[in-house]
């Protein structure tokens, strides 16, 4: 099992998204990403991760989208997390609004660690409970408690 925590910084976390259209939610998403010291060019980032939502939607559906890039902007995985208790239009696969959002930024060649990230977040978001405490969740610990949850 990964351990997600290790790619997510405290700064890299808005728990009130000020974005209410998917455009502005991704932009929102790279410009707090790219306060990491990971990441070397911020609009390459933003245009790697609208590149790859035009293919399909990252919205998967219960209120959760993963929008995320391979690209060469980034020197290792980075994962900024933002939350909208409102909720957003993501083009969702079951139609309904996104409230949880973690934007994956990979380098070009860690594609099985790329893997095992969006496999590990997709895995904890399938669960009702994780969904829930990160709605509730009002600080970096709260969030980390959530992605190292231990699978059972």
């Amino acid at each position: 099992m990964i351990k997600l925590s290790k790619f997510l910084e405290e700064n890299l976390i808005e728990f009130n998204l000020k974005s209410n259209n998917k455009n502005d939610v991704i932009k929102e998403l790279v410009e707090m990403a790219s306060q990491s010291k990971l990441v070397k060019d911020k609009d390459e980032l933003l245009r790697a991760v609208n590149e790859r939502e035009e293919l399909v939607t990252t919205g998967v559906g219960y209120g959760v989208a993963f929008p995320h890039a391979k690209t060469r902007s980034v020197r290792g995985i980075v994962i900024a997390f933002g939350k909208s208790d409102e909720g957003i239009d993501f083009e969702a696969m079951d139609k309904k609004p996104v409230h949880l959002f973690f934007l994956i930024a990979a380098p070009e060649d860690a594609i099985g660690a790329h893997l095992n990230v969006m496999a590990e977040l997709s895995f904890l978001m399938k669960s009702e409970e994780n969904r829930d405490r990160l709605m509730e969740a009002r600080n970096y610990d709260d969030v980390l408690d959530v992605l190292d949850t231990k699978r059972t």
